[in-house]
C-alpha cells in the first residue's frame, strides 16, 4: 500500500452510467485516492440501489446524480434519444445540487473529473469555477477516429474511393476496422452523435485522460496529443492492482456490478489442464441472434476444448435447447462471472470475446490471446488492433448474412489454441502484460502521468 499523503484535493467523479464506463473510472478513482486526493464517486440514483456502493469497505466515499430515470431507463424512457436529454437535463441539475452541498461543507470540490460521453459536466464544473478533467474510457485510436470525424477531417459516409483510410498514428484501415458508427451508416445515430460530441467542449477541459498506456498506442497517443491544446495524458490500464503492481491494498476486483457474479466457474477451472480452456464472453450490452448462438455453440463443440461461457440471463434461452446438458463437462455455462479472476487463471488458453475496450485490455495485462468476435461500436477497431498491430489474436470472418459460422469459429479458436501461431500470439500477449505492469509501477509513464496530475491539482487547491 502506498504511503497516503493527507488528502487536500477533493475530486468529483462522473462516469457515464453503464457497466463498462463504471468500471475503469472507479479504479482510476482509487488510483487517485492512493495518492493523497480525496476521490468521491457520484453514480446515478438507479445504479447507486442496484450496486449499493455504500456496502463497500472502500477509501472511495460515494453520491448520486439523477438521470431522471431513478426506477430504471427501460422503465421511464422512449428511446436511447430521450434518456439522453434527461440525462444532461436534470443530470446538470442535480450535479450543480451537488456541488453545492459539498460546497457548503468542510471539504468542497476542487476538480471534477468525467466521463468524456457527458462534456455537460465540463460546463456545470466551470460555472463553479471548478477544474474539469476529461476521461476518455476507450482506446486512444478509437477517440483519435471520433476526433478525425467530429473536425471534418474524416469524410462522412466513406466510400470505396478512399480506402484506405490513412489517419496518423494508425495503420491503414479497411471500412470494416471502423467503429460501426462510421461504417454502418445511419446506424444508432443518438449514439453516433454522443461519441462525436466528446469533442465539442473538450478545448476548455484542463487536463484530458485516456484509459490506456503509452507503449500500447504510442504513435496515436503522440499524433493526438499534437492536436489537443491541453496535457494528454495516458493513465491506464485501469483494471485492479493485484493483476498489475500490487501497490493498492485489497484492491483485486472492480466492486462495483450491475449482474449477481457466478462464482463457481473457480472451482471449475480447477480441476482444468494449463492453457485447456476456451473463455467466452459478449459483455455487458451485446445481444446475439439466435443463429448466431446456434453457430457460435457449433463452433464451440466442433473446437474440442473445454470453455467456459458468459451467457447473460436474458440470452440463456437462445442457447440451443440440450446443448449445456449434451456437453457436460466439458463446458461450463454461468451468467456472469468475475472476469479479471478468470483471464488471470492458468487453465485459460484463449478469450473469445466483442472485445470491447476493457474486456481486451484485461486479456492484454493478464497475457490472454484472443479470438476477436466484435459487434459494434468501437469493438471493431480494438479488433483490427489485436489482431494487426498487437497480434495477439485473430478476428473472425463474417458471411454476407452478417453470420459468424460455426466452422470459422471453429477455425479461429484452433489458431489461437494450436500450433507455431498461438504460440507466437502467447509470446505477444505476455510482452504486452509486462508492458502494463511496468506503466503503473512506480515510475512507469501511467504513473508519472497520474503523479503529474495530482501534483497540478494540489497546487491548484492551495
Amino acid at each position: 500500500m502506498e504511503k497516503k499523503a493527507n488528502n487536500r484535493g477533493h475530486v468529483l467523479v462522473i462516469p457515464y452510467p453503464t457497466q463498462g464506463h463504471i468500471n475503469p473510472m472507479l479504479q482510476f478513482s482509487k488510483r487517485l485516492s492512493s495518492k493523497g486526493l480525496k476521490a468521491t464517486f457520484a453514480t446515478t440514483v438507479f445504479i447507486s440501489e442496484t450496486m449499493k456502493p455504500e456496502l463497500l469497505n472502500s477509501d472511495i466515499d460515494f453520491d448520486t446524480i439523477s438521470d431522471g430515470c431513478d426506477e430504471g431507463r427501460f422503465f421511464e424512457v422512449r428511446s436511447i434519444d430521450d434518456y439522453l436529454v434527461r440525462l444532461q437535463t436534470v443530470g446538470s441539475k442535480t450535479l450543480t445540487e451537488l456541488i453545492i452541498k459539498h460546497k457548503n461543507s468542510p471539504r468542497p470540490i476542487d476538480c471534477i473529473l468525467y466521463d468524456a460521453f457527458l462534456p455537460w459536466v465540463l460546463d456545470v464544473a466551470q460555472q463553479f469555477g471548478i477544474v474539469g478533467i476529461a476521461f476518455f474510457t476507450q482506446a486512444c485510436a478509437v477517440n483519435y477516429i471520433y476526433y478525425y470525424a467530429r473536425n471534418g477531417l474524416l469524410s462522412l459516409p466513406i466510400s470505396s474511393s478512399m480506402m484506405p483510410i490513412v489517419i496518423p498514428g494508425l495503420p491503414l484501415l479497411d471500412l470494416r476496422d471502423m467503429p460501426s458508427f462510421i461504417y454502418v451508416v445511419g446506424s444508432y445515430p443518438s449514439y453516433f452523435e454522443l461519441v462525436l460530441n466528446q469533442f465539442s467542449n473538450i478545448a476548455k477541459a484542463d487536463f484530458i485522460l485516456v484509459n490506456t498506456f503509452y507503449k500500447l498506442e504510442q504513435e496515436v497517443v503522440d499524433s493526438m496529443s499534437k492536436v489537443m491544446s491541453q496535457p494528454l495524458l495516458t493513465i491506464g490500464p485501469t483494471i485492479p492492482s493485484m493483476y498489475l503492481d500490487k501497490r493498492l491494498e485489497n484492491d483485486k476486483d472492480y466492486d462495483l456490478n450491475l449482474f449477481k457474479l457466478d462464482s463457481t466457474s473457480t472451482c471449475w477451472l480447477t480441476t482444468k489442464p494449463p492453457c485447456s480452456v476456451v473463455y467466452v464472453s459478449f459483455g455487458s450490452l451485446a445481444n446475439l441472434t439466435s443463429d448466431q448462438m446456434k453457430e457460435l455453440s457449433r463452433g464451440l463443440k466442433q473446437a474440442g476444448f473445454h470453455f467456459l461461457w458468459v451467457v447473460r440471463s436474458s440470452e440463456l434461452p437462445k442457447v440451443p435447447h440440450g446443448f449445456i446438458e449434451e456437453m457436460g463437462d466439458k463446458a461450463l455455462i454461468v451468467t456472469w462471472i468475475p472476469q479479471t479472476e478468470v483471464l488471470a487463471n492458468e487453465a485459460i488458453g484463449c478469450f473469445f470475446t466483442h472485445c470491447g475496450w476493457n474486456s481486451t485490455i484485461e486479456a492484454l495485462c493478464l497475457g490472454v490471446p484472443m479470438v476477436a468476435m466484435p459487434q459494434w461500436t468501437d469493438q471493431t477497431t480494438d479488433a483490427k488492433l489485436v489482431e494487426d498491430v498487437w497480434k495477439v489474436g485473430v478476428r473472425v470472418n463474417v458471411r454476407e448474412d452478417g453470420i459468424v459460422s460455426g466452422d470459422e469459429i471453429e477455425r479461429c479458436i484452433r489458431q489461437v489454441m494450436e500450433g507455431e501461431q498461438g504460440i507466437e500470439m502467447k509470446r505477444s500477449a505476455m510482452k504486452w502484460k509486462e508492458l502494463a505492469v511496468e506503466a503503473v509501477c512506480e515510475g512507469g509513464s501511467s504513473d508519472k502521468n497520474i503523479d503529474e496530475l495530482v501534483s497540478k491539482i494540489l497546487a491548484r487547491c492551495k
